[in-house]
């Protein structure tokens, strides 16, 4: 006759169904309860800086010739600005001194610009407001690396300056 074994009273069994259903309510709860902060604020560039843009092998400083009433002459580097909204949308832009209205005016600008072979432009510093959102900058980052130059080439050259934010 065999004798059933039996197990020491002081024998402890896990019940793992709630362990199980505690770890599954616990992890429902931190997945609906989780809130990641937005992904702009979180972008930190650290953009090269910027190249003169006067011609430094001219010999002369910039703004000492005073018959030159075309402030761009001497210039190899276009300025594009870029304002931004309170709220972080694009406001204005301008390139030089001169504002244009939108991303489709600006690669006309653009175009024009770097078309005329007598421009001398080759590079180009884009000036953003530090409150500018990332998909406007990237836009106009899209808009300024699809220009060629007069000879063909591609703008290869850009740069950026953040302005601070205004009122």
């Amino acid at each position: 006759m065999r004798r059933k074994r039996r197990h020491p009273p002081n024998d402890v069994e896990l019940n793992l169904a709630a362990m199980l259903d505690m770890a599954f309510q616990l992890l429902t709860f931190f997945i609906l309860t989780f809130k990641p902060a937005p992904i702009e604020g979180q972008v930190l560039l650290r953009l090269p800086p910027p190249h003169p843009i006067t011609n430094i092998n001219a010999g002369e400083k910039a703004g000492n010739d005073a018959g030159n009433t075309n402030p761009l002459e001497g210039l190899t580097t276009l300025v594009v600005s870029a304002l931004a909204n309170p709220d972080g949308s694009l406001k204005q832009m301008a390139v030089g001194e001169t504002p244009v209205a939108g991303l489709t005016a600006l690669e006309r600008t653009l175009e024009d610009v770097f078309r005329d072979p007598a421009s001398g432009f080759d590079q180009v510093i884009l000036q953003v407001d530090s409150r500018l959102h990332y998909g406007p900058l990237m836009q106009i980052i899209d808009v300024c690396t699809k220009q060629k130059l007069a000879d063909g080439q591609p703008l290869s050259k850009l740069s950026f300056v953040e302005l601070p934010a205004g009122p």
